[in-house]
């Protein structure tokens, strides 16, 4: 849907839990970034209990983000997308989370139904989506390609290195830095005419401001 993807637009009810107010909070610090761990990669006991909880309701559970990239440096929280049938009917795979300790912590209903959860007995984020929606081809996409070339990987991760670096008002802020820096290394890819399939769905970037950070 046009403009969906477009930061402005996204208004996340904060009636389910009042979670956006510590976006508001001021910051005004360093981010503190852990170098990667194969650990990350083979994390699957959320995955499997997804599964266990919903069943062929969970239609596809990926492990995303900056955890999901070997040799990425990244905050030490795993991101999960959760594919369902339609995140906007919530009474077909919420109340089935929420009885396993997922707690409902934001709803979007205007950008693209994204639903977010925070784990049970584990820092995670948890993001669902329908299946069929852009942001689910284009996050899914940004993994594969940063999983698959280096040179952009490495100017990433010193992008990363380097913001994280700086004092940050809001969490927001330093979200905003490094999707300026994904969105560049898409152009750039773009401008030098090298061919993928993936990329020209990438722009606008998947980004994840409910929970004050862009998930790579």
């Amino acid at each position: 849907m046009a403009g969906q993807s477009k930061r402005a637009t996204r208004q996340p009810d904060i009636t389910v839990r009042r979670a956006w107010d510590k976006e508001l909070k001021p910051f005004n610090s360093q981010i503190t970034l852990a170098e990667y761990d194969p650990e990350w990669l083979g994390y699957t006991t959320e995955t499997e209990r997804m599964r266990r909880v919903l069943g062929p309701r969970a239609l596809q559970v990926e492990h995303i983000g900056s955890t999901s990239i070997p040799g990425l440096v990244a905050k030490p929280i795993i991101d999960i997308l959760l594919v369902v049938a339609d995140s906007s009917d919530e009474p077909s795979y919420v109340p089935a989370l929420e009885a396993a300790g997922y707690k409902l912590t934001i709803r979007e209903p205007d950008w693209h139904q994204h639903r977010f959860f925070k784990g049970p007995d584990t820092d995670i984020n948890l993001h669902v989506f329908t299946l069929g929606s852009t942001e689910v081809v284009r996050v899914l996409a940004l993994r594969d390609w940063l999983r698959n070339n280096t040179s952009d990987r490495n100017l990433h991760a010193k992008a990363k290195r380097e913001l994280a670096h700086q004092k940050w008002r809001y969490v927001q802020n330093y979200a905003d830095a490094k999707s300026s820096v994904i969105e560049g290394i898409i152009s750039g890819q773009l401008r030098q005419g090298e061919k993928s399939e993936h990329l020209p769905i990438f722009v606008p970037i998947f980004v994840t401001m409910s929970t004050g950070k862009h998930v790579f």
